[in-house]
C-alpha cells in the first residue's frame, strides 16, 4: 500500500494562542505543513498584488525562504508538507489562472510539469510526490470546476472529479484519502466530499456554509477554519462522519493558511478580516 512520506495529523483545538506574525501580510496564499515547527506559506495577494514570497514557520517564528518562481495568488498547495518540502500550484498572474507547478526543498523552488487545465481558487491535498488539485476557476473563461488532477512528481494526470463543480473550497489529506468542503457553487455551500484515490463521495454537511475557509487534519479528523460570510472566527472538526463545532478563533480568518501541527494543535496564518 502506499505510505505518504508526511503524515497529515489528526487536530482538535481546546484554545487558541497568538504566535509571531508573517513577515509579509498576505491573504489567498498557499499552504503546507504536518508539524509544528515545520509550515510553509507562499505566494497569496498584498492587495492588489500577488507576492512571490515564502516564509518557514519553525515552531515559534516565521524566516524568509526562497521566492516562488511566479509572483501569484489564489494558489494551491500540499496539505502535507514542511518547511523544506511543499508543492504550488495554479493560482493566478492577474488576470489570467495558471498551471504552473512548482516544488520546494527548503531553499528553493523548482519548475514542474505544468497541471492540465489552468485555474485558481483550487483546493490542495497530499504532499509533493502524491498530490491533488481539486475544482477551483478559471479567467478569462468564468468557468467553475469539477476537475481533480493526481500528481506524481513528475506530472499531472485526471482524476475522479468532484460531485460538484467548486470554487474557494478547503482541502486537506492525503492523494488516496481527500477531504474538500465548503466553498462557492456559485452560491455558499456547507458539502463535504471525501476521495478514496479514485472517485468522490458524499460526506456529513459542515453546520456552516463558508467559502475561503482554512482546511487542515485528515479525512477522518479535520478541521475547518474561519471562511465568509459565516465562520468568520468558527472553526468545525471533523470526525469522518459529521461536522462539530470547535472553539472560536481570536480573529476574523479569511482565505488564510492553515497546516496541521500535531495532535492536539493546529496552525492558522494569513488572511484578512
Amino acid at each position: 500500500p502506499y505510505i505518504p512520506p508526511f503524515t497529515c495529523t489528526s487536530p482538535y483545538i481546546s484554545t487558541y494562542s497568538t504566535f509571531a506574525q508573517l513577515s509579509t501580510n498576505r491573504y489567498q496564499m498557499g499552504s503546507s505543513g504536518t508539524t509544528g515547527a515545520n509550515a510553509l506559506a507562499f505566494g497569496g495577494s498584498t492587495n492588489p498584488a500577488a507576492t512571490a514570497a515564502t516564509e518557514e514557520w519553525n515552531g515559534s517564528s516565521w524566516a524568509t525562504g526562497g521566492n516562488l518562481i511566479i509572483a501569484r495568488r489564489h494558489n494551491a498547495g500540499s496539505a502535507c508538507g514542511s518547511s523544506n518540502s511543499g508543492l504550488s500550484f495554479g493560482g493566478t498572474t492577474n488576470p489570467t489562472s495558471s498551471t504552473s507547478t512548482e516544488e520546494y526543498d527548503g531553499s528553493a523552488w523548482t519548475a514542474k510539469n505544468n497541471m492540465i487545465t489552468a485555474r485558481q481558487l483550487l483546493g490542495g491535498a497530499g504532499d509533493v510526490n502524491s498530490a491533488l488539485a481539486i475544482g477551483g476557476f478559471q479567467t478569462p473563461s468564468n468557468n467553475t470546476y469539477s476537475n481533480t488532477e493526481e500528481f506524481n512528481g513528475t506530472s499531472w494526470i485526471a482524476g475522479g472529479a468532484i460531485i460538484t463543480a467548486t470554487m474557494k473550497l478547503a482541502s486537506t489529506g492525503a492523494q488516496n484519502a481527500a477531504l474538500a468542503f465548503g466553498g462557492n457553487t456559485p452560491g455558499f455551500t456547507n458539502a463535504t466530499e471525501e476521495y478514496n484515490g479514485t472517485s468522490w463521495a458524499t460526506g456529513g454537511a459542515m453546520i456552516n456554509a463558508a467559502a475561503s475557509r482554512g482546511g487542515t487534519g485528515i479525512q477522518n479528523a479535520a478541521l475547518a477554519l474561519g471562511g465568509y460570510p459565516s465562520g468568520q472566527t468558527k472553526s468545525e472538526i471533523y470526525d469522518g462522519t459529521a461536522w462539530a463545532l470547535g472553539n472560536c478563533m481570536s480573529v476574523n480568518k479569511i482565505n488564510g493558511g492553515a497546516a496541521a501541527v500535531g495532535s492536539s494543535d493546529a496552525l492558522a496564518y494569513g488572511g484578512y478580516q
